[in-house]
């Protein structure tokens, strides 16, 4: 099982025109901090049904989420070096069908949380007992620009109007939003609409996992939950 100081050596292994180095990187931190201390989900439980959900909905630019699930051991470090190629699993965008632990299909921004809003109440519905103490829960990872999808919209407005208690959405926020967000920011737009919100670092593993396990326990009174990870701005 690899460190977080090693992911850099392993993202390296990944080379190409597509590689969308800026996006992975963006996205490196938030990600090793779910799958090391917050996910109920690893190689050996990722079909379970009781398992935590994760979405990356950002789908451009994946070589941080390859490299943080082969460090986790989903799939051997010995795919990395073929990623883009034809013959490759690892493709520029996840595919579901062809990398172990990936839940969706994505890539085309603005469809992993309408799917993350569907899929927790699939999981309600079904009354799915958890691999931990509660009932398995759904995170999604958007970029704050593809926020300005419309359908992200409807899915904010729908998930806080039936107060859902099993989503955390967390947006990696690098200030690429086309217009902004004005007063208030990101968390603004979904508090607006009954989410509970919060911003920290998306640098500070310490202050993600704390974000992150407060969000999940404070859910099932405060309806959905956003953790917004501040990151540098895009050049």
């Amino acid at each position: 099982m690899r460190t977080y100081a090693e992911l850099p050596g392993l993202m390296t292994q990944m080379t190409g025109d597509e590689k969308h180095g800026p996006s992975a990187t963006s996205t490196l931190d938030v990600l090793w901090v779910l799958y090391d201390q917050v996910l109920r989900v690893s190689a050996d439980t990722a079909d379970d049904p009781g398992r935590d959900r994760f979405l990356l909905s950002k789908g451009h630019g994946p070589a941080a989420y390859y490299a943080v699930l082969a460090a986790k051991e989903f799939f051997p470090e010995s795919w990395l070096a073929g990623f883009g190629s034809a013959e490759s699993r690892l493709g520029y965008h996840p595919d579901r069908s062809l990398v172990p632990g990936v839940e969706i299909a994505s890539g085309s921004l603005g469809h992993g949380l309408p799917i993350g809003v569907g899929l927790a109440h699939g999981l309600l519905a079904q009354g799915l007992p958890g691999l931990g103490d509660t009932a398995p829960r759904v995170y999604v990872l958007v970029g704050d620009a593809e926020l300005d999808e419309g359908s992200n919209s409807e899915a904010i407005v729908y998930a806080g109007a039936v107060a859902l208690p099993n989503l955390t959405v967390v947006a990696v926020d690098n200030q690429s939003s086309s217009y902004g967000w004005g007063p208030g920011g990101i968390e603004a737009h979904f508090a607006v609409s009954g989410w509970s919100a919060v911003r920290v670092s998306g640098r500070d593993h310490e202050a993600l996992a704390s974000a992150f396990r407060v969000t999940a326990a404070g859910a099932a009174s405060a309806g959905p939950q956003l953790v917004v990870a501040t990151v540098e701005g895009k050049e």
